[in-house]
């Protein structure tokens, strides 16, 4: 993994603040970062849209009161150039987030409303956490202009008769769903630089499709009997009070749900498919795991004719070479999800089945960073015309 650093400024468009730097708007301040690294990719898409910032970009997160939008307000703590100035959270309406989450009480934000008594004259960009089925027509009805991550599943799938037949109702805002661009990152970078609305992948999609779809679009799997057994972190499953999800149905034991009928199912397919030019069918069976973050995809794939496990390798690292977020791991190294918690890495690496002529992917992350909110930072960063790692620069907690 490479990277391309500037220390003491920050460079845009050949030109740089110092760290003591200070530009404001309406009385706010903003302080530019000691220092800002990022991949040479992150830094040609913000070399080529924006100019120097002349103000903090104001940010909107709506459904501040779960796991991702808690997540959301963790990483903007340290961001140089978003900062929050609305908070909604329906439940929650007049409470401070210090009060919902006391790790955040250190933050000076503003009370948590509800998203009918908000007001978006002060907002650019808005992050959107709210539950699957609410989104379409609150995005909907935004004003334009501003700038919209959305991390439900609802502007995910292209096909609207998919959407119906998998979530079980109409899709609401059908025009919208032709501009929403799909938020993988690493693989739809120049698409998510000039959009206004981007659906930022499911957890379990990023880790599969990342190591997957450059494999399939150069033809080097077979697109055919692809098996996917992948495990995540109680949080994936939300906040909200479920039996399921109580200590004692989760604690000392592994939870498989979603046996054949996933609702990610039908997004990982899209992504493949699209790589591979054909309808790809997948067997997918998700795990819920006792621990409260992280995520495994272990991934048996079938090889092309000729083509080896070190093949897989080379290209996984030739792909990927220049990329912050996403690691290729020395060969025979196993990832961890304990290796990527807190952080928006992805680690995956390529092994031999016993069984010739296939072999095993496996690819971790924080399911609520590189899964949900770390991604969807690093798509509204470049939807902003800033580099992509602004803010996202945390190591693994470990231990």
């Amino acid at each position: 993994m490479s990277s391309a650093a500037s220390y003491g400024c920050v460079y845009f468009d050949r030109r740089c603040f110092r760290k003591d730097d200070v530009k404001s708007s309406k009385g706010r301040k903003l302080y530019v970062c000691n220092s800002v690294a990022s991949t040479p990719q992150g830094l040609q898409f913000a070399n080529t849209k924006v100019q120097i910032p002349e103000k903090t970009v104001r940010i909107g997160v709506l459904g501040a009161s779960g796991y991702t939008g808690s997540e959301i307000v963790r990483l903007l703590a340290n961001h140089p150039y978003f900062g929050i100035t609305l908070m909604t959270a329906d439940r929650k309406a007049g409470q401070s987030i210090g009060s919902v989450f006391p790790h955040l009480a250190t933050q000076h934000l503003p009370d948590l409303i509800a998203v009918k008594d908000a007001n978006f004259s002060n907002v650019d960009a808005v992050f959107c956490c709210l539950p699957h089925g609410t989104t379409q027509e609150i995005i909907k009805a935004l004003p334009k202009g501003l700038k919209i991550v959305d991390l439900s599943a609802d502007f995910r799938l292209r096909d609207i008769k998919e959407y119906e037949k998998w979530y079980g109702q109409p899709h609401r805002a059908t025009e919208l769903q032709r501009e929403a661009v799909y938020g993988l990152t690493e693989i739809y970078r120049r698409e998510i630089q000039d959009a206004n609305l981007v659906a930022n992948p499911g957890c379990y999609p990023t880790s599969i499709q990342l190591p997957l779809v450059p494999l399939i679009k150069d033809n080097l799997i077979k697109s055919k009997n692809i098996i996917i057994d992948a495990k995540s972190g109680v949080s994936g499953a939300g906040r909200g009070a479920k039996e399921a999800n109580l200590y004692t149905e989760i604690a000392e034991g592994i939870h498989s749900y979603g046996i054949t009928g996933h609702r990610h199912v039908p997004e990982i397919e899209q992504g493949l498919s699209e790589a591979a030019n054909s309808e790809v069918t997948v067997s997918f069976t998700p795990h819920l795991m006792p621990m409260s973050r992280g995520m495994q995809s272990t991934i048996y794939v079938e090889l092309a004719p000729g083509v080896s496990v070190e093949d897989l390798y080379q290209h996984l690292r030739i792909f990927y070479e220049n990329e912050e977020f996403v690691v290729l791991q020395k060969e025979k190294e196993v990832p961890h999800t304990r290796h990527v918690r807190g952080s928006n890495y992805c680690f995956m690496n390529v092994f031999p089945d016993r069984i010739p002529g296939r072999a095993i992917i496996i690819s971790v992350i924080d399911n609520l960073v590189k899964g949900a909110s770390g991604q969807a930072l690093q798509n509204l960063n470049l939807m902003m015309g800033i580099p992509e790692s602004t803010g996202l620069n945390y190591m693994a907690l470990f231990p």
